[in-house]
């Protein structure tokens, strides 16, 4: 994302890393270490925080609170609540930042915002991938229920995006919500595209995925497409994401993997990819489990370090509670 993606293959190269199929290795010295140590293969003991995983979370607290009640207005408490700003980027940070000057002193008690929370999406990063990222949880809780999760996706991309932001942020959503009942990942990819506008970039995006799907070369004929296109934009990032996962229905390392090292946005892409492939029900190579303990920290204020039980637990009790 930082350096390109030719760097990033000279790294993994020099490292033995390629194909990515396991946690990047700790090379002493190397930008990645300085960046995320505690992410490297041999030095991991948990999940490190990470705006992504924030978000995921924040979705599960959000839905245990107000369920199929959340809104807009509820998804900005919540930021204010327990969002570290320090923890926002591009359009969330902007978002952030318009709320704060503007909303009511008593807002997140439950008083009226004061100003108009769609303002707050009025910023120059309103297409790009932080709502896309923000979006799992919701087709996690509604499996079966496309409809549902795009929907739920889309109040919570409002608040900070508009347009392809919230498109790519209901498509992944609803895949999320198809996977479970669809009978291949094809058929769930078809049935998420009914949730967004034909006429989309994002609906372009998927469509050039699934064309490039078990191509080697995929991930380059994206990359090409959408040259000049910011790193972190959700259409670019969205074609990586179908591509990787169809290409890899039978395989978590090779489908994360694969997202990984295609470039763009890394961690964002391996997340998606990896959330969507575990709800075909497949068991993940415990390659990829054991060196985490269970343990999920994030920075959400007052929260510290999860147990992976319990969260499951917890959205299981979420979908129970939505479905009466």
């Amino acid at each position: 994302m930082q350096k390109g993606h030719a760097f990033m293959r000279s790294f993994l190269e020099e490292a033995g890393a390629l194909p990515l199929r396991d946690y990047v290795p700790l090379v002493e010295g190397s930008m990645a270490i300085n960046l995320a140590r505690g992410s490297c293969k041999e030095a991991m003991v948990r999940s490190e925080p990470d705006d992504d995983i924030n978000y995921t979370v924040l979705a599960l607290q959000l839905m245990e609170e107000y369920g199929l009640d959340l809104d807009r207005a509820q998804v900005a408490r919540g930021w204010l609540r327990f969002l570290p700003v320090g923890w926002t980027f591009t359009a969330e940070r902007a978002a952030f930042k318009i709320l704060l000057a503007n909303v009511s002193d008593y807002f997140h008690f439950g008083a009226p915002p004061g100003f108009d929370l769609a303002e707050c999406s009025d910023n120059e990063w309103n297409d790009w991938i932080g709502a896309q990222i923000r979006a799992d949880l919701y087709g996690w809780v509604c499996p079966g229920r496309p409809a549902l999760a795009a929907d739920l996706a889309s109040r919570d991309a409002s608040l900070s995006h508009r347009g392809e932001g919230v498109h790519g942020a209901a498509f992944v959503a609803a895949l999320g919500a198809a996977i479970p009942v669809a009978t291949s990942l094809e058929e769930a990819v078809t049935i998420a595209l009914g949730e967004i506008p034909a006429s989309s970039d994002c609906a372009a995006a998927v469509v050039l995925g699934r064309e490039q799907a078990g191509k080697p070369h995929g991930d380059g004929a994206i990359r090409e497409r959408y040259e000049g296109m910011s790193p972190v934009h959700t259409v670019n990032n969205l074609a990586l994401v179908v591509w990787a996962l169809l290409s890899h229905p039978d395989d978590f390392g090779a489908a994360i993997g694969d997202a990984v090292s295609a470039g763009l946005d890394t961690d964002c892409n391996g997340a998606t990819v990896g959330g969507l492939w575990g709800l075909q029900g497949r068991p993940i190579p415990e390659h990829w489990t054991a060196p985490w303990q269970g343990r999920v920290a994030v920075t959400l204020a007052g929260v510290g370090e999860l147990d992976l039980d319990e969260l499951v637990d917890r959205t299981v009790a979420v979908i129970q509670k939505i479905t009466g």
